[in-house]
């Protein structure tokens, strides 16, 4: 009999329990910052040294994260089931507790690439959290970070889309919903498929979904407890 497929969609209150703020959070880090500042195309075109030494705070604060309980229970996951982790979060958390299949809508700060015309295709590593001035590509353009900044395309949402569209159960933790185009995802799939929510607050969400009103931390070793005890 074929496992299961389960899509794990998360968001950034999954990674606020390792302690990486969120853009919402007072006293965070994007707090001392505006959106547009750092997070455009326009922001690199003005100013790419203060959107440089952004993301080298961030990438530095991720390094320094490890993965909490929610991220090591959904990697316990693919003992019994297929699963595919979709997510928001620009760390590599996931890919830390042991998840093997991760797809990142907005990019990775593990990585950097080039800022020139052929950006799509020349991804690094970034193994030092501190990217400078004067760091190029083979091209000769300065590497800039791996993510997807406000008004830029979300190349990874066919993917994803793709993924969800076999789900046979949706688990959704730590995004309430409201960042588009990516959580539009979850409207791919299949009507019968077996949705949970995992968020402390109330989330507007359709009635089908079976919500566990909790941390991350608390709500996702819970449950994935329970579709553990269940037979293959």
């Amino acid at each position: 009999m074929a496992k299961q497929k389960i899509i794990v969609f998360s968001g950034a209150g999954i990674s606020a329990e390792s302690g990486l703020g969120t853009f919402r959070d007072s006293g965070g880090l994007w707090e001392k910052y505006n959106i547009e500042e750092v997070a455009t195309p326009e922001a690199w075109e003005r100013d790419p040294a203060m959107v440089t030494e952004f993301y080298n705070m961030r990438r530095k604060q991720c390094y320094e994260t490890s993965p909490n309980a929610a991220h090591y229970a959904i990697a316990e996951l693919e003992k019994q089931y297929r699963v595919e982790v979709i997510t928001q979060n620009i760390d590599d958390l996931h890919e830390r507790a042991g998840s093997s299949n991760v797809i990142h809508l907005h990019g990775e700060i593990s990585k950097v690439k080039s800022s020139g015309p052929n950006a799509e295709k020349q991804y690094f590593p970034q193994e030092n959290w501190e990217v400078k001035m004067g760091d190029v590509c083979p091209e000769g353009y300065q590497l800039r970070p791996h993510v997807v900044w406000f008004g830029e395309a979300v190349p990874m949402l066919d993917r994803a889309i793709a993924q969800i569209e076999e789900a046979d159960i949706v688990i959704v933790v730590g995004t309430s919903l409201n960042v588009y185009p990516a959580a539009g995802i979850i409207s791919y799939a299949p009507s019968q498929a077996q949705y949970y929510l995992i968020d402390p607050s109330e989330v507007n969400v359709p009635l089908y979904f079976n919500v566990i009103q909790e941390n991350a931390s608390i709500g996702v070793p819970y449950l994935v407890e329970k579709l553990l005890s269940k037979k293959p």
